[in-house]
């Protein structure tokens, strides 16, 4: 105070500079603090609580927050968090966050922390966590959080992306994410994927050492060199799937042979650029491994079934499918190469190079053979059949498709040989068949204990009541869409089965009435476990009490579409209380009280009105 009346104006009372020694002097005569660029008395007290600015962006400037920090410093703070569950929960913070953790791999955490989460790391990541992604939902984003995420909780063992998404799609970038944060991946299954090439493949490959199955469709991406890359890093690989690539061929294949020793399972279809070769190599190189091996539509000829026949000594599941360029020799060489003997299961479709002869050799070569399915074989014949079954011996199962030459006699000839074993028989839109009666010679086919006749025209009662007299203890029939099955043919061969039939299937049979119903209810009420009579319109009431009389078994039936009304549904609800799957869609003549009727009463039926 006293500089204050004492001051002559002269000295260094200026702007900005404070004539006080003591700081609280100061502040008894100025409110406006160190903001204020002139002296003054103050009129009157501010009553102003809060910081006063001038400038707006100056206050924006000294706002502090961690995301100012660049991607270079939060990759070195995340890399050195004390576990997954701490990155798990920074992940969920944004989705820089998560990108950035996604792009950290195991090698980069800091050797602090990773000492700190070593135990609780063994402990969790085992691999038994599965995902799955399709559609809209195969993103990276997803990706990326399935990769931060399942680390902390056991990680991840198989993933399954089957994308469309053509806007936000699945990149190389969320494959990269997998691989730096699921090393524990052992089952990988990519369908058309659009934007994946090598480059995410590779990645999974150098750090997914434990993958044991990898699925590979419609990816035009990948070429032989992401294959080499698996082959080289994932000795463990049991089970490959190829559909659809078109730049994988004979490199990659002869990579993934040479290297990759336990393979079991080998799936290869519409890959134009594989022949011969990779089929070669792969074969020579795992054949004590080999068990399963599927080919469609690939550029290969008679070389490859050589070697197939040659060196599959561990196979027992082949199945060939549009093999243009392989013709009778092909199969015949398969046949005679004595290296298929542990086949088991052969499935061949829309090979015009499976002829009478080239069945004849796969018979012969294949003694332990027991499920043979023909698919649209336009050149095989009953002499073909007929010679098959003297050699294969060891036969279970055999379906027939779209073969036209086939008729009953090939089929009645296998079935007369003594030493057959056949128990299923199949047939589906086969042409070759004429309703003919034969003379049933007196050696019976015991073996025989499921018979099935879809869409074959020519089927009628005279070959239904051979298979009637030639198999006396068929327990399953399924015959389904026959016009030319009746009463006539049916009766006999209720009466003929001795063992009891167990399921019946006659849907869309028109001509089959109440009297097959009701015989088949008296004669085999006791074993009968599944009724099928869908689309039989001769159908009525009375086959309903018959089934509620007799049929105390009964698990499933189906009348849909057949004449039933609310008394053959009363019948029913009162009598069998064993079904468990009921169908009576598209009945007019059943009303909502009697739907009501057998929910009261059938309670733990599964109901289809």
């Amino acid at each position: 105070m006293q500089k204050l009346a004492s001051y002559s104006g002269e000295g260094d009372f200026s702007l900005g500079k404070s004539m006080f020694q003591n700081p609280i002097e100061s502040g008894i005569f100025s409110s406006l603090g160190h903001h204020a660029e002139v002296y003054s008395l103050p009129c009157k007290r501010s009553r102003v609580n809060a910081p006063f600015v001038f400038n707006e962006e100056v206050y924006k400037k000294q706002k502090t927050t961690i995301e100012v920090l660049p991607d270079e410093c939060l990759f070195e703070i995340f890399r050195r968090l004390d576990g997954n569950q701490e990155r798990s929960s920074c992940a969920s913070v944004s989705k820089r966050w998560l990108m950035l953790l996604s792009t950290i791999r195991k090698d980069e955490i800091s050797q602090t922390s990773e000492n700190k989460s070593t135990h609780e790391d063994l402990e969790n990541i085992n691999g038994h966590l599965s995902r799955s992604l399709e559609g809209r939902k195969a993103t990276d984003i997803r990706l990326a959080a399935i990769a931060v995420g399942t680390a902390g909780r056991g990680g991840l063992g198989k993933l399954s992306i089957r994308g469309n998404n053509i806007a936000r799609g699945v990149t190389n970038f969320g494959l990269k994410a997998v691989a730096r944060g699921c090393s524990s991946l052992t089952g990988l299954s990519l369908w058309n994927l659009s934007s994946v090439s090598d480059e995410g493949l590779i990645e999974i490959a150098n750090e997914c050492h434990h993958l044991e199955k990898l699925d590979l469709c419609k990816i035009s991406g990948i070429s032989n060199q992401a294959l080499v890359a698996i082959a080289n890093n994932c000795p463990n690989l049991t089970e490959l799937s190829i559909e659809s690539c078109l730049n994988i061929g004979n490199e990659g294949l002869q990579a993934i042979g040479q290297n990759c020793r336990n393979l079991k399972s080998v799936s290869l279809k519409n890959c134009p650029l594989v022949g011969d070769q990779g089929i070669a190599t792969l074969m020579s190189s795992t054949s004590c491994s080999l068990t399963k091996l599927k080919l469609q539509a690939l550029n290969v000829s008679d070389m490859s079934l050589a070697v197939i026949g040659h060196y599959g000594i561990a196979v027992t599941d082949l199945a060939l499918t549009s093999l243009s360029k392989v013709t009778e020799k092909g199969f015949w060489v398969m046949g005679h190469g004595q290296g298929l003997q542990k086949l088991r299961s052969l499935t061949v479709t829309s090979c015009l190079g499976l002829t009478d002869i080239g069945v004849e050799a796969v018979g012969k070569g294949c003694p332990n053979l027991k499920q043979f399915s023909l698919r649209k074989c336009a050149f095989l014949s009953d002499n073909g059949l007929f010679s098959f079954a003297k050699s294969s011996i060891s036969l279970e199962s055999l379906l027939l498709e779209e073969c036209h030459r086939v008729t009953q006699c090939g089929i009645l000839s296998m079935l007369v040989n003594r030493d057959t074993k056949l128990k299923s028989l199949t047939l589906k839109n086969c042409l070759g068949f004429k309703d003919l009666s034969f003379k049933i010679p007196s050696s019976r086919c015991n073996t025989l204990k499921t018979l099935s006749v879809h869409n074959c025209p020519g089927f009628g009662n005279g070959s239904l009541m051979s298979f009637g007299q030639l198999c006396p203890e068929l327990q399953h029939v399924e015959l389904t869409g026959l016009h030319g099955i009746t009463d006539s043919g049916f009766t006999p061969l209720i009466n003929s089965c001795e063992l009891g039939l167990v399921k019946v299937n006659v849907s869309g049979c028109i001509n089959v009435t109440d009297k097959v119903v009701c015989e088949m209810s008296k004669v085999h009420g006791g074993t009968l476990e599944a009724l099928n009579l869908n689309g039989c319109r001769s159908v009525t009431d009375a086959s309903m009490v018959a089934v509620a009389s007799n049929c105390l078994l009964l698990n499933e039936l189906d009348v849909s579409e057949c004449r039933i009304t609310d008394f053959g549904i009363s019948a029913l609800a009162r009598a069998v209380q064993s079904l468990i799957g009921l169908n009576i869609q598209h009945c007019l003549g059943i009303s909502n009280s009697s739907v009501g009727l057998l929910v009261d009463r059938l309670g733990n039926c599964d109901i289809l009105s």
